[in-house]
């Protein structure tokens, strides 16, 4: 004869799946919050920050800057020129997943010394081959909305492209250091 378990196995199977129900939802709300971008914000620049790729001081020079957010960082790296960034960004090599990238609008930052107005650097326009120079020399002039952009080359130079359009040999950093002459 078999013994009568059929008022213990409903609960049971009941706890376990309310359980593996609950932990799942556990799991999932963690991974929202951890990820979700809209919870990602640019940082200001700090006194003092350096450039991730050539140590230069952010402050020192003009232009727009930028910074990235590795994932499995707090802190983001800092970019003394957008073409520094873009190349970042755009090259197949980079593998280091990104959390976020930001650039600065340059419609309402002070070019000689720009400081906040940051934007998703995915979604700015960018003006390639003006006369403005940046801490690079010739430098990727960043824009929230095209036609501030535009308005920006049809005074300084230059032809406008959205981050969708760039392509990695647009963003060449070879000779920037030609350009600084506090170098």
């Amino acid at each position: 004869m078999m013994p009568d378990t059929s008022s213990s196995s409903p609960l049971n199977r009941r706890r376990l799946l309310c359980g593996c129900a609950g932990l799942a939802l556990l799991g999932l709300a963690a991974c929202g919050r951890r990820d979700e971008p809209s919870a990602l914000r640019p940082q200001e620049i700090p006194a003092g920050a350096s450039c991730a790729l050539d140590g230069m001081l952010l402050a020192d020079y003009p232009g727009p800057k930028g910074q990235i957010l590795f994932a499995g960082e707090a802190q983001p790296q800092w970019f003394c020129d957008t073409v520094e960034l873009l190349s970042m960004l755009l090259k197949p090599e980079q593998l280091r997943e990104q959390r976020g990238a930001w650039v600065q609008d340059m419609a309402l930052a002070d070019w000689e010394r720009p400081v906040g107005h940051w934007v998703d650097a995915r979604q700015a326009f960018y003006v390639l081959g003006s006369r403005r120079h940046g801490s690079m020399g010739p430098t990727a002039a960043s824009f929230a909305e095209a036609d501030k952009a535009q308005a920006f080359a049809a005074q300084y130079g230059g032809q406008v492209h959205p981050f969708a359009q760039l392509k990695p040999e647009m963003v060449d950093l070879s000779g920037g250091a030609l350009h600084d002459s506090r170098m």
